[in-house]
């Protein structure tokens, strides 16, 4: 049989590279990048090989699973559905919608299936007790963004091709290519800025991937991000360097932020956050006489108790040294589909709110919809009206990835049922009665959803299957609105199709009014992600629209391009006022909660820092936990090892190679110690996703270097109170030799 040459986005990180697929007798044969691709131009990095591992992954699940009397049993999709069906409507009717909570991961934004038609089982199932993994990671990005401009996925970009200064805080894009910023080949673009004579500089408490190519490197105190990015919007001020530059008619709150920093002057914060006074000043200098320059942060500055706080301060940096919504500066994606501020009346819109529930425990606000998945321990084991008795999960691995797992896993068993759609039995999906395993990302259509609204360069892209599905296997999207049916009462035996035709008509009529019968008509022949798709980019912001011969996109258009890599729709370019959605029409560089919660950090200045702290990291190779499975991946040197400094190791006497046991309260795992001046003393660093040695798991490449598990030593009742993320940096340990 001759060989196949196919395209696909790859589905295991944020940086979404192109890929060429050798395929020959339905075997994969080879995976490289694509020369053409629009947005990363044969870039990849080592994740993208393990596609082949992942795909013929003995360990993953290609059938469902019941469990009976504990043990995991094979079944075929009937029995599994109707296995649900014999239990969840009686416990809905029993307990009511709250009974019930939902759970997704990370892998749902790789996939279009997902992305669309969870949102259908959440508003049928009508709970409150949504949960992600957004709230252990972004969620203080998406909040500050949110209250700032309009809407959650209005995220301010660096960009990096005609930036002459980048500075990136909490952030290591060469290991991630890109945190809430899609970026792929992150050295290859610094490399050309500093080719051009511009400078990268990394602020981090260790000496990153990023910060070892970077012209100059400041340690942090984890944590100390809001009071260092204060003290140098104070200086600004103070200095005379605010200058807004082409959004000034569009800024509302600047001398409410300039009372608001007044507390935080540079010596002030020196000892709290690390970083010397002369040097906060001479960044915020750097920063404001740079005529085009952009500050990016990421995960480090969201996983801590003041997230929200210091996601803020950074796009109030970009704001009032002007450089925000300007070319080498930060500015706004344009998304060819999906994007909210491209739809409706542009330059205002209804903008952001939270609280409109609260967690019935810890008095939680909702943020997005969700609540924070530090709360779903408590909800499950706390009795009363509202407890949670049921929990269907998403491609989530809450066990390892979240904080105080070991309390989560004795919840999980308590529950009366669990459904997990997901590919693995892993080390929380083992608790569940139902497991509904997803096709390979190989065997499945793709179009990138949310990643296009954060993409360092506009485009369309589109990834038609690789391999055809094993013939018994639903799409993600139909098993979806099955579970939608059972929780409506339709029944398990209901037409997945006849159903998706249904909600596409009425949702068709609602949204578009007079031109529902041109969308219907123009959509004719298609259905499920495909039919959303193509509506969606005929009626974006460079849509072909609805029965005109208007020249633009639409998924035929945009699928006939993936062989060429995609339609690249060029550059990022200034879009304020047109794509803020907030009921001033206006940036909101004060939000009210923010100013608020600015007072704590003020009280908090003065508080000691312990004398030894943990941060996670990133590896390029171990995005998320099921990717210690793929051999490709794991092998090579053991890579969950404590980064230790030299002083570090000799004060708690702990050496190279050996053991060490770290401790916070009741919390306390074991790790191989690995000297590194690459530690800021003080701080010590372990990765997180590992922790492969429970019982009842299906992960035979992952188990045998199991790793430890960071969350053992993190407090699940510590968070940021505006976003609800979790506290995953800079929290105290004890070390001392195992």
């Amino acid at each position: 049989m001759s060989d196949t040459t196919h395209h696909r986005i790859c589905p295991l990180c944020e940086a979404c590279c192109g890929l060429e697929i050798k395929v020959r007798d339905r075997r994969v044969i080879s995976i490289r990048g694509h020369k053409d691709d629009v947005l990363s131009r044969g870039y990849i990095c080592p994740k993208a090989i393990a596609l082949k591992d992942l795909h013929e992954d003995p360990d993953r699940l290609r059938s469902p699973r019941i469990r009976r009397n504990g043990v995991h049993v094979e079944a075929t999709w009937e029995e599994a559905f109707a296995e649900i069906e014999r239990r969840l409507p009686p416990l809905l009717a029993g307990h009511g919608r709250n009974a019930v909570a939902l759970a997704v991961g990370n892998p749902a934004a790789h996939k279009i299936g997902l992305l669309t038609y969870f949102p259908k089982l959440a508003r049928a199932l009508g709970t409150r007790n949504v949960f992600s993994a957004s709230t252990l990671d972004q969620m203080p990005k998406q909040l500050a963004s949110g209250l700032m401009f309009g809407h959650w996925l209005s995220v301010a970009l660096p960009d990096i091709s005609r930036t002459d200064l980048l500075l990136v805080i909490g952030a290591n894009p060469l290991a991630s290519n890109g945190s809430m910023w899609t970026v792929p080949d992150f050295r290859g673009k610094a490399k050309a800025l500093q080719a051009r004579g511009g400078r990268l500089i990394v602020i981090d408490p260790r000496r990153t991937e990023t910060a070892a190519i970077a012209d100059a490197h400041h340690f942090i105190r984890p944590g100390g991000d809001v009071f260092m990015l204060a003290a140098m919007v104070h200086t600004l001020f103070a200095e005379g360097l605010v200058s807004l530059g082409r959004v000034a008619s569009w800024v509302n709150g600047v001398r409410d932020v300039e009372a608001a920093v007044s507390p935080f002057t540079p010596e002030s914060v020196a000892s709290r956050c690390g970083v010397p006074a002369p040097t906060i000043r001479a960044l915020a200098r750097q920063l404001a006489t740079t005529p085009r320059a952009a500050v990016y942060a990421r995960i480090g500055t969201c996983t801590q108790e003041y997230g929200t706080l210091a996601s803020w301060l950074v796009d109030v940096l970009n704001t009032l040294t002007g450089h925000l919504d300007v070319e080498g500066g930060m500015l706004f994606a344009k998304s060819a589909a999906f994007a909210a501020n491209t739809a409706g009346k542009p330059g205002v819109g209804k903008g952001v709110g939270t609280g409109r529930h609260h967690a019935r425990v810890s008095g939680a606000p909702e943020v997005f919809g969700e609540l924070p998945i530090t709360c779903l321990a408590e909800e499950i084991e706390t009795p009363g009206q509202g407890q949670v008795r049921a929990l269907i999960t998403v491609g989530t691995n809450p066990v390892l990835s979240s904080p105080n797992g070991p309390r989560l896993s004795s919840a999980l068993e308590t529950l009366d049922l669990m459904i997990s759609l997901d590919i693995y039995l892993n080390e929380t999906t083992r608790h569940a009665d139902v497991i509904l395993p997803a096709p390979s990302p190989l065997e499945d259509l793709h179009y990138d959803v949310a990643f296009p609204q954060l993409s360092w360069r506009n485009h369309a892209r589109y990834s038609a299957p690789v391999l055809p599905p094993p013939q018994d296997q639903p799409p993600e999207w139909q098993t979806l609105l099955k579970l939608a049916a059972i929780v409506q009462g339709k029944g398990a035996q209901c037409d997945a199709n006849a159903l998706d035709d249904a909600q596409f008509e009425d949702d068709t009529q609602r949204m578009f009014g007079p031109e529902a019968d041109a969308v219907m008509a123009a959509t004719r022949g298609l259905r499920g992600p495909q039919r959303l798709l193509d509506a969606a980019l005929r009626a974006g912001p460079n849509g072909a629209g609805f029965g005109s011969e208007k020249d633009g996109l639409s998924l035929r258009k945009v699928m006939e391009a993936s062989a060429e890599g995609g339609i690249d729709l060029g550059e990022l370019q200034p879009r304020i006022p047109e794509m803020l959605r907030t009921p001033s029409g206006k940036v909101e560089l004060a939000p009210p909660l923010l100013l608020q919660d600015l007072q704590r950090a003020a009280a908090d200045v003065g508080r000691a820092p312990p004398s030894l702290v943990i941060i996670g990291r990133r590896d390029v190779r171990t995005n998320n936990s099921w990717m210690h499975n793929l051999p490709t991946l794991a092998k090579g040197p053991m890579r969950c090892t404590v980064l230790v400094h030299p002083e570090d190791a000799a004060r708690h006497g702990v050496s190279d190679g050996a053991l060490a046991t770290l401790r916070n309260g009741a919390g306390q795992l074991r790790a191989q110690v690995r000297l590194s001046l690459d530690m800021m003393p003080g701080v010590v660093s372990l990765p997180h996703g590992w922790g492969h040695d429970l019982p009842g798991t299906q992960l035979s490449v992952a188990a045998q270097r199991p790793g430890a598990n960071i969350n053992t030593l993190l407090d699940d009742q510590s968070r940021d109170p505006l976003s609800g993320n979790a506290v995953l940096s800079g929290v105290a340990v004890s070390m001392e030799p195992a």
